[in-house]
């Protein structure tokens, strides 16, 4: 047997491909979807080996989220890191600089199923705190998957704060 007799439209001798397929014949909506998926496809063709497998990682680089507040005496920021323990995570304060680091670990195994899976993630987020804080009284804590940090400013950052007053007449001088 022939691998030509494998083909439907090869058998007879007749070399045309069916209708789908001949340029001719083919409907440019459908081309376009074609060109479309392919383009797609290219541009995200191994994408997904270099995202980690966990959804919240997978979300984005911005994982975990970071909320950041500041009143004049201290610097809060609070860090959503569902699933990790505080073990798995480092704080480190340099040069008004806070970096939180941390890496994700599961592995799940069934022997009778025969079946294994590990996933593996890493984060890393640096954050600039952009005023004077005393490092040394730096506290944080974690509960219920949320990592809050709080820094005191610094007492030369506290008296930089300037109150402006609001003309409730509204006119410009």
């Amino acid at each position: 047997m022939s691998v030509r007799d494998l083909i439907p439209w090869g058998r007879n001798g007749d070399n045309q491909a069916p209708s789908l397929y001949r340029e001719s014949e083919q409907n440019p909506f459908l081309s376009l979807h074609r060109e479309i998926n392919r383009v797609f496809d290219d541009a995200f063709r191994g994408f997904d080996t270099r995202l980690p497998a966990f959804g919240s990682f997978a979300a984005g680089a911005g994982w975990p989220n970071v909320e950041i507040s500041e009143t004049e005496n201290e610097v809060r920021v609070t860090a959503e890191i569902a699933g990790m323990d505080e073990k798995d995570i480092e704080l480190l304060l340099e040069d008004g600089v806070l970096t939180l680091r941390g890496e994700k670990r599961a592995e799940n195994e069934d022997k009778n199923r025969h079946f294994s899976e590990r996933f593996y993630g890493r984060f890393e987020r640096r954050i600039p705190l952009g005023s004077e804080v005393e490092e040394d009284k730096a506290n944080a804590s974690f509960k219920n998957g949320v990592l809050t940090v709080t820094l005191p400013k610094s007492a030369t950052a506290q008296s930089k704060v300037k109150r402006i007053a609001i003309n409730g007449q509204g006119q410009v001088h």
